[in-house]
């Protein structure tokens, strides 16, 4: 037997141990809900497979739209129609409104301090009113509009300096995404030519940050066996990450505490430290506080903004009839100019449906970050213990068959003359979740994935590299915290408009 199989035998024989010796909880009304059997130990956990939204998808089709799983030592309620999410957000809301404790998120928002994961209460209460009034506000996102037109306008250079080539779409989109969020978080471009993004490893720390954050790390589902991260490998890999992520962000800060120079605009880091020296704030934020929103903005912010161009793009190559609408409409709108306003915008209306079915179809977070009962609730007419874990599972409400008519077709038609929205009054599309615990950055992250895509499909006419069909792409996906692809989308750029360069 080599060191790793005695390992796993070990953990196995003292979770045996475990569940014969210790008195279990006997927790009133688990019995009544329905769900699929159980095995000694490790309960569910065997069900979720890699890819956990799309087996509690398949789990759902069989027990229905609320089933329970027992994962390790955590009694979890699996969500997946728009009732049971609108009754979960909506009527349900307070008492679903903490986040169980994550290893994950302890260890790389500083105890979890930030706004995602941090647990209900007075300071998560504060650091959201912080983030809405003065980080995320529409006329705080509307002020950056010209760092978005700027960004843009470097995207169109990056690709058309590889026009006609075959080019890694999915590396460029992200840098777009990358460098608005650090111009207005940081007050910073590390996208320029000198390097400093490959420097930095950018995209590496992305990658890691969305894998570590998936929540359905082993050692989550045994709280009372901590030990199992350090044997998974699972706490190594959050430490790296952490002091990568915590270099990066003292170094800012530090820079700017140096600094002395006035500031016609401001980021977000120095708004963040004028409320942290505020000595009459009510509840102060400490420095690590600081730290927890700034990865908050700069993770969240750039991975869900760049995952949804990605998955835009490919569904708009594959799909050449609704890149031809989708081109016609802002063609006809933009006229004879290079580069879109942010006034086009608003009359965009089926390339909002285009965003809209992307969101259904591929939302940036496909399971949202799990809630976790504070007393006894009824959701479906089953009444659900206190501390029992919620996933809401947005990929398959979006497959919902009884919204949505042939739910697997990508068919942004299905949005146009419809009030359906993202914005968590419409338990249909749920991309940000909804009720006390919804994204706060929507009104940032949908200003940014707009004015790109309108860009990119005004600049440029798409399509696949000799020899590539759209079944031959590879769709697998990378599961996490959010949602992407684990092959790059690659594709050859045709100019519509002569690119000139500045």
């Amino acid at each position: 037997m080599d060191l790793k199989q005695w390992l796993v035998a070990s953990v196995l024989l003292i979770l045996a141990l475990r569940y014969l010796h210790t008195k279990k909880i006997k927790r009133k009304n688990i019995k009544h809900l329905p769900g699929p059997p159980r095995l000694p130990i490790i309960g569910n956990l065997h069900q979720l497979g890699q890819h956990p939204h799309v087996s509690l998808h398949s789990l759902a089709k069989k027990y229905g739209p609320i089933f329970y799983l027992q994962l390790g030592e955590i009694p979890t309620l699996v969500l997946s129609s728009p009732q049971m999410a609108r009754e979960a957000m909506k009527t349900n809301d307070l008492a679903l409104a903490t986040r169980p404790e994550i290893f994950a998120a302890k260890h790389l928002f500083y105890n979890s301090s930030d706004i995602a994961f941090s647990p209900y209460g007075a300071h998560w209460r504060n650091v959201r009113k912080v983030c809405i009034l003065e980080l995320l506000s529409a006329k705080r996102v509307q002020s950056y509009g010209f760092v978005r037109e700027q960004e843009v306008a470097k995207l169109v250079q990056r690709v058309a300096e590889s026009c006609h080539n075959s080019i890694n779409l999915s590396k460029l989109l992200n840098m777009y995404a990358n460098g608005v969020v650090c111009r207005v978080v940081f007050g910073k471009d590390f996208t320029g030519g000198d390097g400093e993004y490959e420097r930095l490893g950018f995209q590496e720390m992305l990658c890691e940050y969305q894998e570590l954050l998936g929540g359905f790390s082993l050692g989550d589902f045994f709280p009372s066996m901590e030990f199992m991260h350090s044997l998974t490998g699972h706490k190594s890999r959050l430490v790296r990450a952490f002091k990568r992520f915590d270099k990066f962000f003292s170094d800012v800060i530090e820079e700017r505490l140096n600094s002395h120079g006035r500031k016609e605009q401001k980021d977000f880091v120095d708004i963040l430290l004028e409320v942290q020296q505020d000595e009459h704030a009510d509840t102060p934020l400490t420095m690590d506080n600081v730290k927890a929103i700034l990865l908050d903005m700069f993770a969240a912010g750039t991975d869900t903004t760049f995952i949804t161009l990605d998955w835009a793009m490919i569904e708009l190559v594959i799909n050449p009839r609704v890149l031809g609408k989708v081109q016609a409409e802002v063609r006809s709108v933009v006229g004879e100019r290079k580069y879109v306003s942010e006034n086009d915008l608003p009359n965009l209306h089926y390339m909002k449906a285009v965003i809209k079915e992307v969101f259904r179809l591929h939302p940036p977070a496909p399971v949202l970050v799990p809630r976790e009962s504070m007393e006894e609730i009824t959701i479906g007419g089953l009444t659900i213990p206190e501390k029992t874990r919620v996933f809401i599972n947005a990929w398959a409400v979006g497959r919902d068959p009884e919204s949505w008519p042939d739910p697997e077709r990508f068919e942004p038609e299905r949005f146009v003359d419809s009030d359906v929205d993202f914005k968590g009054q419409d338990f249909e599309l749920i991309p940000f979740g909804a009720g006390r615990r919804i994204c706060p950055a929507i009104t940032f992250g949908s200003a940014s994935v707009e004015i790109c895509l309108a860009q990119l499909v005004h600049s440029f006419d798409w399509e696949l590299p000799p020899g590539i069909r759209a079944e031959d792409l590879d769709m697998t996906e990378v599961f996490g915290i959010t949602m992407h692809r684990r092959c790059p989308l690659m594709v050859i750029a045709k100019p519509y408009i002569p690119i000139i360069k500045n």
